[in-house]
């Protein structure tokens, strides 16, 4: 794994398990599954289109109850709470970072012939 891609893995990981940190193994799947479900704004592909050729599989909604094998229900209604809680949590790491990135900007106005000074950095 390339340094990029592991920052990204360690921000997502590090999104859900601040509270609890030893934690951390049971969001790597989900961390996997949602690095590689993310499109890639370069490519305009996910990681996984680009590997196999074709769109990621998806993981139907599950409705607690419906499974007559208790086991199966128990995994399946946690395996929905925990996306429940990615979700919020998304969006609040989405919020917070929307917000901290507003904060550093400033509308700005040129006419032609303004001079404006470019300071250019590498990524």
């Amino acid at each position: 794994m390339d340094k990029r891609r592991s920052q990204i893995a360690e921000q997502y990981l590090r999104a859900f398990v601040h509270e609890k940190p030893a934690t951390w193994e049971r969001y790597l799947p989900w961390a996997e599954w949602s690095y590689n479900k993310s499109c890639h704004s370069t490519t305009g592909m996910t990681p996984f289109e680009i590997t196999f050729g074709r769109k990621p599989p998806t993981y139907p909604h599950y409705i607690a109850g419906t499974s007559t094998v208790e086991a199966v229900d128990a995994i399946l209604s946690q395996r929905e709470e925990v996306f429940a809680m990615l979700r919020r949590k998304l969006l609040k790491a989405q919020s917070r970072m929307k917000t901290n990135a507003d904060c550093h900007c400033r509308d700005q106005e040129f006419q032609v012939g303004d001079w404006v000074l470019v300071k250019l950095r590498p990524q």
